[in-house]
């Protein structure tokens, strides 16, 4: 009997396309402009700071850049025009929780607080249309950690229960471009060790002893998931969790 040989290697799964990163200096943004340019995709990266932009661009070898405030409509949808050809893929990880209670935030804040995140992907979606081909796809980054309700987390877990619903809905606002969300607990990242200051060692050993999976979520592993939501053409309207089991012992 015969025995077909196996392929020791893989096309890339990006081979060609175009991703554009916007947050993509540092973090979770960064590291999956790194896989999709392992992936063999052209990468484009936004950013507020140009400093730490003009690095990660030299790091992974990036396309372009752009520098600008990705909440401001106006600037965001300026990028998207200027954009000389069709993209394929959109990464949104712009956009931090708002960890604080509502009864101490002033009303305007609150508001802010309460839409800033929704309204980024709104305006995302709207911008990049006409520019993200038919078989692209929009991903957003959102959260596990505020589905239960705890005290000082009342802004977040809202936007946290809202923004599966809002992309359910993009999904068909805008077929056949696929929308989808990846949700995560704590990743280690610069952004959490802002947060968590002097308490950052002190979280990764209490989640290294009590999660599942037994070690920290790193920016990594939420890079592999979404560029597998950008070549899976089966994905749309979604939220992925990725967060090491979390959820089960929190």
């Amino acid at each position: 009997m015969s025995t077909a040989a196996i392929p020791t290697q893989r096309e890339p799964e990006l081979l060609g396309q175009t991703v554009v990163v916007i947050g993509g200096s540092a973090g979770i943004g960064l590291e999956t402009a790194r896989r999709a340019r392992a992936e063999g995709a052209r990468v484009i990266l936004t950013g507020r700071n140009r400093d730490r932009l003009d690095q990660a661009a030299r790091e992974i070898s990036a396309e372009g850049t752009a520098a600008f405030d990705a909440n401001d409509a106006t600037q965001l949808k300026s990028f998207f025009q200027d954009l000389p050809d069709l993209i394929d893929h959109v990464m949104v990880t712009a956009s931090a929780p708002h960890y604080r209670s509502p009864l101490e935030v002033p009303p305007e804040e609150a508001r802010h607080d309460l839409t800033d995140h929704l309204l980024l992907a709104l305006n995302v979606a709207r911008s990049a249309t006409g520019k993200v081909g038919s078989a692209g796809s929009l991903i957003f980054m959102g959260g596990t950690g505020a589905r239960r309700p705890k005290p000082g987390l009342a802004i977040v877990s809202t936007v946290t229960v809202a923004f599966p619903a809002l992309i359910a809905n993009l999904a068909l606002e805008l077929a056949p471009i696929r929308v989808n969300l990846i949700a995560a607990g704590f990743v280690d990242t610069p952004l959490s060790a802002s947060l968590l200051g002097d308490n950052l060692d002190k979280r990764r050993d209490e989640l290294r002893a009590t999660l599942p999976v037994r070690r920290v979520v790193g920016p990594a592993d939420v890079a592999a998931l979404a560029v597998h939501i950008m070549s899976n053409t089966a994905l749309t309207g979604a939220t992925y969790d990725v967060d090491g089991g979390q959820q089960l012992v929190s």
